[in-house]
């Protein structure tokens, strides 16, 4: 074993893909239809909207909060293992619950369990893929494993829409549960290659010091702001997208396959066109290429809605997203030390689920006063990201 950086030994990509899957198919069951599931517990509107916008104000706070964690006591496998496990078993208690106030609650504790999951996956799976085999090689492409989980999404919520089509919505509750708690089994297959000469005493780094320290990195700063500008722009379209769509006469069906277009084009940046892009040009260079993308889609989408046109650049979700995350696992990789590594994903998913918080918040005022000029908005942030990027191509840790 090298001394500075352990070595993969094995297939690590086996288990990493079957993570990914079990996980983002547990998303894909239920995702779309939990917003239906608690209409038909009776939830108002209103009382919808409150429980997302606290579901979403506990994860941002239970993220940074489980990875640093999992980076002091040096466990991020176990704590992942535990909020997968936890969320698993939660949700169970959703199917059963009665009343409001029991059913928001239990939904709170199961977005606090959930909200850390991908963060740390991504903290594992990222270090595992550039950890050299044997042979010298980087043992996989990141991007092989996120895609899997993306296809994953979309095989879990095709397969869900026809079980709730037969059985009703409970189902879906049980489904993600189940996967949830194989996935919590599943994570012991992988590894946390963490170099043993960095690996930090307990004790040693304080928990509020792991913030500070990285805080203090430049490029990473420099990361934080451009995801949060590039990754919150998607906020009016994932908002109004469909609602403007309809308003033209494109009908559900049409608007699906648009939608489709977007997650299919997301799974081939991930799995083909992606790492050569990261690999050849760097992650600076591809996180240009997603900022330009996103100028180009949101302009076009402000300016018509031409079903040729906008099948042409749903696509660009590609790089406007996968591309993006792409380069921004690499530049973690690079500059993040590894002791921090899962406090590092979870700020970085921070900065751009708040950005997209604060963002689609605005999306209504402006989608109203505008309407499809609001898209223009996103654009100007793609605009302001780009001359942004340049400041990546230094991913040094000072």
């Amino acid at each position: 074993m090298d001394r500075g950086r352990q070595r993969v030994v094995g297939h690590p990509l086996s288990g990493f893909t079957l993570l990914y899957g079990m996980m983002y198919a547990a998303f894909g069951v239920a995702s779309p239809f939990w917003p239906r599931f608690f209409e038909t517990r009776g939830f108002t509107s209103e009382e919808l909207g409150l429980l997302l916008a606290l579901g979403t104000a506990v994860r941002l706070v239970s993220g940074p909060l489980a990875g640093r964690i999992a980076d002091q006591l040096q466990a991020r496998r176990m704590v992942l293992a535990l909020c997968l496990g936890s969320a698993g078993i939660v949700a169970l208690g959703l199917a059963t619950a009665k009343g409001l106030a029991l059913l928001l609650l239990i939904s709170l504790c199961h977005a606090a369990a959930l909200a850390p999951t991908t963060t740390l996956a991504d903290a594992l799976a990222s270090r595992a893929a550039d950890a050299p085999r044997e042979n010298g090689r980087k043992a996989f492409e990141y991007g092989w494993v996120r895609g899997t989980g993306s296809a994953a999404f979309i095989i879990g919520t095709l397969f869900a829409g026809q079980i709730v089509a037969a059985v009703g919505l409970a189902s879906v509750v049980v489904l993600h549960a189940g996967l949830l708690v194989v996935a919590a089994f599943v994570v012991f297959l992988v590894s946390d290659m963490m170099p043993d000469q960095q690996r930090p005493t307990r004790g040693t780094i304080t928990p509020l010091g792991g913030f500070s320290t990285l805080i203090r990195i430049a490029v990473f700063r420099r990361l934080l702001l451009v995801a949060a500008l590039i990754l919150g722009s998607h906020a009016i379209h994932d908002a109004f997208a469909v609602i403007r769509w309809n308003a033209a006469g494109i009908g559900p069906g049409t608007a699906s396959l648009l939608w489709s277009l977007s997650v299919a084009a997301e799974v081939f940046v991930f799995f083909v066109a992606g790492p050569p892009i990261v690999a050849r040009m760097g992650p600076a260079v591809a996180a240009a290429i997603a900022a330009i993308a996103g100028v180009l889609r949101w302009t076009v989408m402000a300016l018509t809605t031409d079903l040729s046109m906008l099948a042409l650049v749903q696509p660009l979700h590609g790089l406007t997203f996968a591309l993006l995350h792409l380069a921004g696992m690499r530049i973690l990789t690079q500059s993040v030390p590894p002791q921090l590594a899962a406090t590092g994903q979870a700020i970085y998913a921070l900065a751009a689920g708040a950005a997209t918080a604060l963002l689609t918040l605005a999306a209504g005022v402006l989608y109203a006063r505008y309407n499809a000029d609001a898209f223009f908005v996103m654009s100007a942030l793609c605009l302001l990201a780009l001359p942004l990027t340049l400041g990546l191509q230094s991913a040094d840790k000072t």
